[in-house]
């Protein structure tokens, strides 16, 4: 009988971090979405090289990022510091938006224009954009294909803003209709999913470049601790 003991990939650590991209470039304020040609700004590029800076010790093997400019910029010092080539994921690319290419927001009257009443009827699915359990969907495969390439190791994705938090959401178990102000996942952000095997044991969130971000971005919220939250066995 041989001395050698059988590898186990049901109990290898697997570490993905899901990164949310740098500031974009955006003086006019539209909803951009997945339009071609928004780059990082100056200030996104240097949140960019803080994480960067901050994962360079890690035992990153995997770097992959969504197909739209500011994801790719974001990921290339990531992938650079590691000796990486940067992979790309059409699965890991923004939430399609109906209002994409205008200007939308909370507070610029935009609820009280008859024209886009009829794609706001309903919030729950959500009814003026790709369906929040369809995001769960890509984003749950494209982490299972991260957590697969970095196995033993870990991986960093990434992303955008709506479909981090919406797989997240999944994950922790929560409604994945929600208010958009509340969302934990600010420019640069990392949410970190951590694989015994297979299975997703615990999330945890971390803000890198927090000083970074502009105060208007951050106001009313408190400063992470970066606790992850774990999962039963």
């Amino acid at each position: 009988m041989s001395n050698e003991t059988n590898h186990d990939t049901n109990g290898d650590i697997t570490v993905v971090h899901v990164m949310r991209h740098g500031e974009v470039a955006n003086p006019d304020g539209i909803l951009y979405g997945r339009l071609p040609g928004y780059h990082l700004s100056e200030l996104g590029r240097r949140m960019a090289d803080r994480v960067a800076e901050h994962l360079a010790t890690r035992d990153v093997t995997y770097v992959v990022a969504s197909p739209l400019e500011r994801a790719q910029e974001t990921a290339e010092p990531i992938a650079k510091a590691h000796g990486l080539d940067l992979a790309t994921d059409e699965r890991l690319i923004e939430a399609g938006n109906i209002f994409q290419g205008k200007t939308f927001g909370v507070g610029d009257g935009a609820l009280r224009r008859p024209g886009n009443w009829k794609h706001l009827v309903n919030p729950f699915r959500p009814s003026w954009g790709e369906p929040y359990v369809d995001q769960v969907v890509r984003m749950m495969n494209a982490l299972s294909t991260a957590k697969d390439r970095a196995r033993g190791h870990e991986a960093v994705v990434v992303s955008h803003q709506l479909p981090i938090w919406i797989v997240r959401s999944y994950v922790e178990r929560r409604r994945l209709w929600h208010d958009p102000r509340k969302r934990q996942c600010t420019l640069a952000s990392l949410t970190t999913f951590t694989y015994r095997g297979d299975r997703i044991v615990s999330v945890g969130y971390t803000e890198p470049a927090r000083d970074l971000v502009p105060a208007h971005l951050l106001a009313g919220a408190k400063p992470v601790k970066g606790k992850a939250k774990a999962f039963g066995a």
